[in-house]
């Protein structure tokens, strides 16, 4: 067998292809569940490749991140949540609480078992103010632009981000998610796929942005 390339963990193969397999697992699931009103299963479509890429890339980062058994073991739970979520939100428009509470309960436990954020430093009550002062703002700024510009289930998910991540982390989340949202907004205006009275979910944004905000390395 040839030796692997520097810097990767024989285990990040592996789990990309776990997550490939889930990704297309998870949007199996979000064409059925919940079940659709009209009783209709979506076919496959572009939403499977995207969520084929998002596992991929997602699982398979885990090993490079983390060397801690306990960090790649929770990690990797939290990152298939996301999978899941991405999932369901670009088929229903929603993120169900079945998922999102349980990480926020998840998240908790873990910042009271170790004291600190699990991706850096920082301390618990940085952690619990993030989890509190970003979505909460979030929803706030999203006011203005009406209902369901930011739902909930976007609250609860960052919520989560925050007790998993810390103040610093879920911030770059909320950032990283707003800027790749208008990107990609701005991309589909422009190519006449969405109009301005057009719903786009924001949740998958989110989620991109709390998985680049977990991956930047703790400074030192």
């Amino acid at each position: 067998m040839p030796p692997m390339p520097a810097g990767l963990d024989p285990l990040s193969p592996l789990l990309g292809v776990a997550g490939l397999v889930w990704g297309v697992a998870a949007d199996r699931i979000s064409a059925r569940w919940p079940a659709h009103e009209d009783g209709s299963v979506r076919k496959v479509d572009w939403r499977t490749l995207v969520l084929a890429v998002f596992g991929i890339v997602a699982l398979a980062v885990v090993p490079m991140r983390f060397s801690d058994p306990g960090q790649r073991l929770l990690f990797t739970a939290f990152f298939a949540a996301c999978v899941l979520l991405m999932a369901t939100d670009l088929d229903q428009r929603l993120m169900p609480d079945v998922v999102t509470l349980p990480l926020i309960v998840v998240g908790a436990l873990a910042l009271a078992w170790g004291g600190d954020s699990l991706v850096s430093r920082s301390p618990a009550w940085e952690a619990v103010l993030g989890a509190v002062v970003i979505p909460g703002f979030l929803l706030v700024v999203s006011l203005p632009f009406g209902e369901g510009a930011l739902g909930f289930a976007d609250v609860k998910f960052m919520v989560a981000v925050g007790l998993f991540t810390g103040l610093i982390r879920v911030a770059i989340t909320a950032f990283a998610g707003a800027m790749i949202g208008g990107v990609v907004v701005f991309v589909l205006l422009v190519t006449r796929r969405v109009t301005l009275k057009s719903y786009v979910p924001f949740g998958p944004f989110l989620i991109v942005g709390a998985v680049w905000a977990v991956l930047i390395p703790a400074s030192s």
